[in-house]
């Protein structure tokens, strides 16, 4: 227990000043692959927060976790208000926060176990001890699932958009960004109403929030 926990504290530093090359979540997709019979191609080009277009951290926070910049990594009123609509509705909704999907998609394995959710947590609260909120949002960005074997924002853009993140219109930051609750049941090549329709709400969230500056002020 002493060395798993010396070597995760030791790796979520090192994290903080290099870029991972691969996440939990692409080997567990690769892996995968081999047992299916379906054509898999993996797709991720790292690129910096600085290079990408604004637009992108804002529309991701907007769509997400509206209070990125206030909690430690878990978002309690968002919590207890998706404990209390789950209650009495069919459609769930969850609550975690961009924090709490880094460490998922970086560390963590494809379960609803509470050993998983145990070792979510567990790396939610180092890398929000030992990153602050821009290396978050960098590492997020760059290792988002937005449609099979499509991790990072810059490969989304190439792949959906032919052109550079940097170079991304808001209207396509919040397109990217309306697939995320479940990118391989909303496609961005393909929007259905119900996407078409959450982007409108990205964008208009984006605008109250304060557009670019949120990333602005999210501070080094």
């Amino acid at each position: 227990m002493l060395g798993f926990l010396a070597v995760s504290v030791l790796l979520v530093l090192l994290l903080r000043f290099v870029h991972p090359p691969f996440s939990a979540l692409m080997v567990e997709r690769r892996i995968a692959s081999w047992f299916s019979s379906e054509p898999y191609t993996s797709r991720h080009t790292w690129v910096s927060l600085d290079d990408m277009s604004p637009s992108v951290g804002v529309a991701v926070i907007a769509a997400e976790d509206q209070n990125f910049a206030e909690h430690f990594g878990f978002d309690w009123k968002a919590i207890e208000k998706a404990y209390a609509h789950n209650e009495r509705s069919k459609r769930k909704r969850g609550a975690s926060t961009v924090s709490q999907q880094t460490a998922k998609n970086l560390f963590c394995w494809e379960s609803r176990s509470w050993l998983r959710k145990g070792t979510e947590a567990y790396f939610t609260m180092l890398i929000e001890l030992g990153w602050p909120k821009r290396r978050i949002l960098e590492v997020y960005l760059n290792i988002v699932e937005f449609g099979d074997g499509v991790y990072g924002v810059e490969a989304a853009s190439t792949t959906y958009f032919h052109k550079r993140s940097s170079k991304l219109r808001p209207s396509e930051a919040a397109l990217l960004a309306a697939v995320l609750p479940n990118p391989h049941k909303y496609r961005v090549d393909a929007p259905s109403a119900y996407v078409r329709g959450r982007q409108a709400w990205i964008l208009g969230q984006m605008g109250q929030l304060g557009g670019e500056q949120v990333v602005k002020d999210l501070g080094n």
